[in-house]
């Protein structure tokens, strides 16, 4: 019984040569097919890698055919209802839908959505590609790191989408020279000997044959030498180094009130989780502090922000003095960037809010370089959206932005923290 074992360096199924340039071809179609995923998925797998689905017709290749130009009459054969002439009804609405997912032709024929599977790493990148920390300012060079990737040459083992077409076949066609040269030498002497017997006169036919039999055998000989072996593939090597940036931290402030109902409270779950992908993910060493709410506030940690049950009235600006408390004590805005992001369904004791809004005007906003406020709610907004609207059209560190529903989630979570131009 025979065994066979796969060692191939590329995982089944995947291009060694065109996965990433197939990436890059379709970007489009697999970004917005990510953006789709975010909302789809529960609060413990965001992380995860994706199923791609691309309709056929975006991956059809371009062709040229002979145009048909110029003025021509047809006749159709058949044609037993209409003259030149007549007027042709539309075809019913429908009628002319073609075949894809989840449809069926009368001819029996169809062709199904390519399917393509993109891993946690390319995931996560196109997820939050041209994102970044708005206003982050360098006041204090020894904490925060950030990481930028550069080219550093050339490298034998690697991923597949890092490999190195050109570098591959220059090693391939070295290898395949240096394995072949002799025997090439050796067929071009055969070559002009088998010339030279068949243009004397009375050379021997066996002679002749045994010439031919040795040109064949080497050419045959060459030929089973492969075109490209695993130890000619070159990889793109790609290393990273650390950007000195400014330390920062991000206050992280969530509505834990009786009005937040469990459909609620899983949106704001989710706008945090892509929060917290994003920033550890793109910064090293930022701290984050989590604030829960209701009639009072709480500082936690990260597991009990987002898995306690704790609930009860509310009272918004028990979170901003508790962040402005915390904020006095270990993060003095001379050295540290401070960030903020709080989510609420916009439901406040009325006396509250105005106070919530001299809290951000005179201890908050003067000290923070971004304040975003996401309130997730269907109904009419209430005096805290209103209060924080009118900050947002005085102040330009403060972004203001409703959440619906779910798909709302990740192009507001783009639209707060999308790159800013230089």
């Amino acid at each position: 019984m025979a065994n066979f074992i796969d060692r191939r360096l590329n995982a089944k199924g995947k291009s060694t040569v065109n996965r990433q340039r197939f990436i890059n071809r379709y970007k489009k179609q697999i970004k917005k097919a990510v953006s789709d995923a975010v909302t789809r998925r529960s609060v413990t797998d965001v992380d995860k890698g994706e199923k791609i689905s691309i309709p056929t017709r975006d991956i059809s290749e371009p062709t040229f055919h002979q145009g048909q130009g110029g003025v021509r009459e047809r006749v159709h054969p058949g044609n037993d209802q209409f003259t030149k002439g007549d007027q042709i009804e539309r075809p019913p609405q429908g009628g002319g839908q073609g075949a894809g997912q989840g449809e069926a032709s009368d001819s029996g024929e169809g062709q199904d959505d390519f399917v393509f599977q993109i891993s946690k790493d390319e995931y996560l990148e196109l997820l939050f590609e041209d994102l970044e920390l708005p206003n982050l300012q360098n006041n204090r060079l020894n904490k925060l790191v950030e990481y930028q990737t550069y080219r550093a040459g050339f490298t034998n083992d690697g991923v597949p989408a890092n490999i190195n077409i050109v570098r591959s076949l220059r090693s391939s066609l070295a290898r395949r020279t240096a394995m072949t040269s002799n025997k090439r030498k050796q067929l071009a002497a055969l070559e002009e000997t088998l010339a030279d017997l068949e243009n004397t006169p009375g050379s021997s036919s066996d002679e002749i044959l045994a010439t031919k039999a040795e040109i064949l055998q080497l050419k045959e000989r060459i030929a089973k030498v492969p075109f490209i072996d695993t130890f000619d593939l070159r990889y793109n090597n790609f290393a990273k180094k650390e950007v000195p940036s400014s330390q920062a931290v991000m206050f992280c402030l969530m509505d834990v009130s009786g009005s937040m109902d469990q459909a609620t409270k899983d949106m704001a779950k989710r706008f945090y989780i892509l929060l917290y992908l994003f920033l550890t993910r793109t910064y090293k060493n930022l701290e984050v502090v989590y604030i829960r709410h209701h009639t009072q506030a709480k500082e936690v940690d990260e597991h009990e922000f987002f898995y306690s049950q704790e609930t009860g009235g509310t009272i918004v600006s028990s979170a901003l003095k508790l962040m402005h408390e915390i904020q006095q004590k270990r993060y003095p805005e001379s050295e540290w960037n401070i960030y903020a992001a709080q989510a609420s369904d916009g439901d406040n004791w009325a006396d509250d809010s105005p106070a919530c809004r001299q809290l951000l005007q005179k201890q908050l906003l003067p000290v923070v370089r971004y304040f975003s406020y996401i309130e997730i709610t269907n109904r009419a907004h209430q005096t805290l959206w209103r209060e924080y609207e009118a900050l947002q059209s005085a102040y330009d560190n403060i972004a203001v932005q409703h959440i619906k529903q779910a798909e709302d989630i990740y192009p507001v979570f783009r639209e707060l923290f999308k790159k800013q131009s230089v």
